[in-house]
């Protein structure tokens, strides 16, 4: 394989990579290490796969893909964190907030 045959591949247009173990692992840690999360389910797009935000009480947040929507409901059933789609509630304003502070010190 040469070094730049990745950049020749040509995807097809509306495949998208799965969620794998590494997402879900991030997700459990991530959680696990933070208060007060919630799960914010993206619904799917010819672009990207379901994903999920997760959000904290200070409106740290973190995203990563999950296989639908089902997938999300079971994952925050299994922790206790209550699941909403963003296309019915929206994101929460507290993480608005949490950007909007990143961005004032400079780091988003």
């Amino acid at each position: 394989m040469g070094l730049f045959d990745s950049l020749r591949r040509k995807r097809r247009p509306g495949v998208t990579r799965g969620a794998t173990r590494q997402d879900t692992t991030h997700l459990d840690e991530w959680a696990a290490t933070r208060t007060g999360v919630e799960a914010y389910v993206e619904p799917k797009t010819n672009v990207t796969d379901t994903t999920v935000v997760l959000v904290a009480h200070d409106g740290e947040w973190t995203r990563r893909r999950i296989a639908d929507l089902d997938a999300a409901v079971a994952f925050g059933r299994k922790r206790g964190i209550p699941v909403y789609e963003v296309s019915r509630v929206g994101y929460p304003k507290r993480m608005r907030d949490y950007m909007a502070r990143q961005k004032r010190q400079g780091r988003g």
